[in-house]
């Protein structure tokens, strides 16, 4: 089959498109309970902090957990049928949630949600990978990951506004959410080939043959500078995913917002994110060899507008600290460590690389919401939260420039030699 259907669409366009928006649903999913904690705890009878942070955490728990595994499967059993399986779970997990009437319901929904959307990851790079031009490769990834701030936006607003506004039960929240799973579910059915792997253009197989001759060149698996990028992974996510799930409640309870506000702040910081994402993919492609240092400076300022956050002494500052989080933080800087992934892992081992890759960076989505929720019950804030994950991301920034100031000295070395 040529790389162009009958609409004169090219394959590989359908899958940026369709893996965005697969990264807009499950985002509106994750998002979508966050600004309705209080709702959602009035409804159960006033649970505490902690046991509500672990409703994102138990989806993530589950998500993280079955990566590798998911990612096995995906070069079995193919993208398609993995895309379809998972979110069948999850949208069988977020009706679970709808129809729950106890706390440990919600958490076993939470489960099946985090386990059917495990597969998606490997799924979406691996035909990206397979499909999309190397040339495009950079801006068609950073575009696929905007589908995550845009659903994250959409969650937080829309959540905020049918029931802190319009009052309606946070329970029909999850059926709408599971009307757009089932669109998703038929899109795949209907775009996804059953064996994408095998309709790649011939500018990825050739780019695949380049791969292949500096292969000898790459790192493995769990090499300094490859686990080095990994921790940085992860303590970037740590803070974005304790703004992901506690920003709402914080702004709330400590800042004095209220209504749609709550929501239309929180979504700023995804909004933000996908002109930063768009822009600052293009300059890693034309600039390849101060990709470290991009690198460096972003994950630096995210740290500085982390700590803002609880420092602002006034809404303005506030909200300009949270727009520069959104503009250089985790969504500018993610096409940017994927690209050093693949340009540092073995061809043959680049699928496990990104499992690795993710699972590292979604460890945190496990820890940081019931922590901080832990940390808040006991201190009555999240601020030293938000301290806590500023000095995470500058400690991961640190290690990574280390490792990779070594490995250029190293490799200097061994030039002259």
């Amino acid at each position: 089959m040529s790389a162009t259907d009958k609409t004169g669409i090219e394959y590989w366009k359908k899958i940026v498109v369709v893996m965005s928006l697969g990264w807009v649903a499950i985002w509106i999913y994750r998002t979508v309970l966050t600004p309705i904690y209080p709702e959602i705890q009035a409804s159960l009878g006033n649970v505490n902090n902690a046991e509500i942070g672990a409703i994102a955490s138990f989806y993530f728990l589950a998500y993280c957990s079955m990566q590798i595994p998911c990612g096995i499967l995906v070069d079995k059993l193919g993208q398609k049928i993995m895309l379809m399986c998972g979110f069948s779970l999850f949208i069988l997990g977020t009706l679970s949630i709808a129809h729950a009437s106890s706390l440990t319901m919600i958490y076993i929904g939470s489960l099946m949600a985090g386990a059917g959307c495990a597969s998606f990851f490997s799924s979406a790079y691996s035909l990206s990978s397979a499909n999309v031009p190397q040339e495009r490769r950079a801006l068609a990834n950073a575009i696929i990951n905007s589908g995550s701030a845009i659903g994250m936006g959409i969650g937080l607003i829309g959540s905020s506004i049918l029931v802190k506004s319009m009052h309606m039960p946070w329970q029909q929240v999850l059926y709408i959410v599971a009307a757009i799973l089932v669109i998703m579910l038929v899109t795949f059915t209907l775009i996804i080939r059953a064996k994408a792997k095998n309709a790649a253009p011939a500018t990825a197989q050739k780019s695949a043959a380049a791969t292949q001759n500096v292969e000898e060149k790459n790192a493995p698996l769990f090499s300094p500078l490859l686990c080095s990028v990994y921790f940085l992974y992860f303590c970037t996510c740590y803070g974005y995913y304790l703004i992901v799930t506690w920003l709402p409640s914080y702004l709330q309870t400590e800042r004095g917002f209220d209504g749609g506000a709550i929501g239309l702040a929180s979504a700023l910081v995804a909004v933000v994110g996908v002109p930063g994402a768009l822009f600052f993919s293009n300059l890693s492609d034309k600039f390849r060899n101060s990709k470290v240092k991009v690198i460096l400076g972003l994950e630096i300022v995210a740290a500085v507008m982390l700590m803002l956050t609880v420092l602002s002494p006034n809404t303005t500052t506030l909200m300009i600290s949270l727009v520069l989080y959104g503009l250089l933080g985790k969504m500018a800087v993610d096409p940017i460590l994927i690209s050093f992934v693949s340009e540092q892992a073995s061809s043959k081992t680049l699928g496990r690389a990104f499992s690795l890759f993710n699972f590292f960076g979604m460890s945190s989505a496990v820890v940081a919401p019931t922590l901080t929720g832990f940390i808040s019950d006991i201190t009555g804030s999240k601020e030293i939260s938000f301290v806590i994950s500023a000095c995470l991301v500058i400690t991961g920034t640190l290690i990574f420039a280390a490792v990779a100031l070594r490995r250029k000295k190293a490799a200097a070395v061994t030039a002259s030699a």
